[in-house]
């Protein structure tokens, strides 16, 4: 048979640096037994979204952006060395909206029962998602908080469109799987909320920063007091990234870009203070639609934030 010279496999005919690991080698299939500190898993979903998105095809260009990072932590002198179990995806179904949501409910409450992973990562998917992923949380006997970072209350009523990526915090407010007072909303921008669910969080107790908080007050100085708060009332913290937090400018795949958002560095370094404290225990990223990003720039903004959630936990765990 005829040799071909320098011919090798589809996908690994690139540049290799022998002193550099990148972050996507991280990632290792599931076993079915394995278990680790961190896990990983996509829930690719966006036909619920109010808007045009295809966030479903986010969980895989996320984790194709983790190629653009190595591992190593030139400002603490550190390499993130733990890997992560890549549960894959959750299978969605083309034309059953409901049906998805429950499927992406059973599997997460499965995946959590299986205890493979101390610390979970989910790749949303539009933010209809983190119903499914906090609920699931809730039901295995946990008291959640949530940390929310997120331009919108997407507590949006659930009678004029069903169950939408504007109506999780809603349903998990209503159907008691977190308490008003136990939900922080960080980074509500001006001109993208109707009083109506203003009115209804301050109402429920939910601990609203507006973008004006944040800049007055400073990420830090917020999530210092919030998680002191949380901590005596809740067994875990949950962050729920929603990428549409960002400005504009930082994030143009998300479906619903504006103005008067928040700067990359302010979020990655809220994710990193928040995931250093022992009570952050999962972490999702929500609302990036690959198809109208540019050069993968939202994408690789929540991969570099995975990587900030990595840092932080093996740092309390070292």
């Amino acid at each position: 048979m005829k040799q071909v010279r320098h011919l090798q496999r589809a996908g690994s005919a690139r540049f290799v640096d022998r002193y550099t690991t990148k972050a996507d080698t991280l990632l290792q299939p599931w076993t079915g037994e394995d278990t680790a500190l961190f896990g990983l898993v996509g829930l690719p979903l966006s036909k619920p979204s109010i808007s045009h998105s295809g966030a479903s095809l986010a969980p895989a260009a996320i984790r194709d952006a983790l190629k653009s990072y190595s591992t190593y932590s030139g400002e603490t002198d550190s390499e993130i060395a733990r890997p992560i179990i890549d549960f894959g995806d959750f299978y969605m179904n083309p034309t059953d909206v409901i049906g998805n949501q429950q499927r992406l409910y059973e599997g997460m409450y499965d995946l959590y029962e299986t205890r493979a992973a101390e610390h979970m990562i989910m790749l949303g998917g539009d933010h209809s998602i983190s119903h499914a992923t906090i609920k699931a949380l809730s039901q295995q006997g946990r008291n959640v908080g949530v940390i929310q970072f997120d331009a919108h209350h997407d507590v949006r009523n659930v009678e004029d469109g069903g169950p939408t990526n504007g109506t999780p915090f809603r349903r998990l407010l209503e159907e008691d799987a977190i308490k008003g007072d136990h939900l922080v909303q960080i980074g509500i921008r001006d001109f993208t909320n109707a009083k109506a669910y203003a009115d209804y969080v301050s109402s429920k107790g939910v601990h609203v920063y507006t973008m004006a908080d944040v800049y007055r007050q400073s990420m830090e100085m917020i999530l210092e007091a919030e998680l002191t708060r949380l901590t005596p009332l809740v067994d875990e913290i949950y962050l729920s990234v929603d990428m549409d937090v960002l400005d504009q400018a930082f994030a143009p795949g998300c479906p619903a870009i504006g103005p008067g958002g928040m700067d990359s560095r302010t979020l990655l370094e809220g994710i990193r203070a928040a995931a250093r404290h022992k009570c952050v225990r999962s972490i999702d990223f929500v609302e990036i639609d690959p198809t109208i990003d540019s050069r993968n720039m939202t994408s690789r903004i929540a991969a570099y934030g995975i990587l900030q959630f990595l840092l932080a936990k093996e740092a309390n765990n070292s």
